[in-house]
């Protein structure tokens, strides 16, 4: 394994990278609403960067045909934007995007609502954001990563909730997926321990139901087994030897 330490003028360029991305989420949510097709979602997600002088790291990555990764109800990740796939009231939506910034990435991931939802669709959502910042609380020098991993899917678990395990968090850096893979769940050891200028790509993945995911025909998108709501939240993050650094979320 081989996890880099960033240096602090690498650290510099994360963090703008991170603010950029952050600002590309703010206004894809502020489009989000009923009768608006996954691929306006994509197409605006794309323009936004590149009006920025960055680079969508998604596009053509490892051949994924778009820039923003569109991800609806069922789908848990890398949904592939359509005009033909229109949000409807009552609709979750799960946005994946990234850009490249002088050489340096930043991943982040947010579920929305779309128009009116239920109630449980809702507490899905705040079920897993939170369970990034319980995940977070352990994210510090001197730490092992896998604490970060346990409380993740301590807390979804509470809630009844499937962690999915199919998929993990990443190291990121001048690379989109680096060392070390960030799973959301307990493990049988403690994982490395963390040391400062680490940037790891935390992003629980939530199933209402069970955790189980299968691959569409597009071997691309990932959908819920037994066809129950999923939700995803990322952020990029820098490892301090006090409190964690959010880069891609400065509110």
């Amino acid at each position: 394994m081989s996890v880099t330490i960033k240096t602090a003028r690498e650290i510099e360029k994360m963090r703008e990278a991170g603010r950029l991305l952050e600002q590309v989420h703010d206004e894809l949510e502020n489009f989000i609403r009923p009768g608006v097709s996954t691929l306006e979602i994509d197409q605006l997600g794309e323009k936004i960067i590149r009006q920025m002088g960055c680079i969508p790291n998604f596009l053509h990555y490892n051949g994924y045909p778009a820039s923003i990764c569109v991800s609806v109800n069922d789908e848990v990740v890398h949904g592939i934007p359509k005009a033909n796939r229109i949000l409807q009231d009552g609709d979750i939506v799960s946005l994946d995007a990234g850009l490249i910034y002088q050489g340096y990435h930043s991943d982040a991931a947010r579920t929305h609502a779309v128009g009116t939802i239920s109630k449980e669709a809702q507490q899905l959502i705040d079920v897993t954001r939170q369970s990034f910042f319980e995940g977070i609380k352990f994210a510090k020098a001197g730490n092992h990563l896998y604490e970060i991993s346990a409380a993740i899917g301590a807390y979804a678990e509470k809630f009844g909730y499937g962690v999915v395990r199919d998929l993990v968090g990443h190291g990121i850096g001048t690379s989109l997926h680096e060392d070390p893979e960030i799973p959301n769940f307990r493990q049988r050891r403690r994982g490395l321990k963390l040391q400062a200028g680490m940037t790891l790509a935390i992003e629980p993945m939530i199933n209402q139901g069970r955790a189980d995911v299968e691959w569409l025909d597009d071997d691309w998108t990932v959908v819920t087994e037994d066809g129950s709501l999923s939700a995803h939240y990322e952020n990029t993050v820098l490892i301090t030897d006090g409190e964690p650094e959010i880069l891609t979320f400065t509110k």
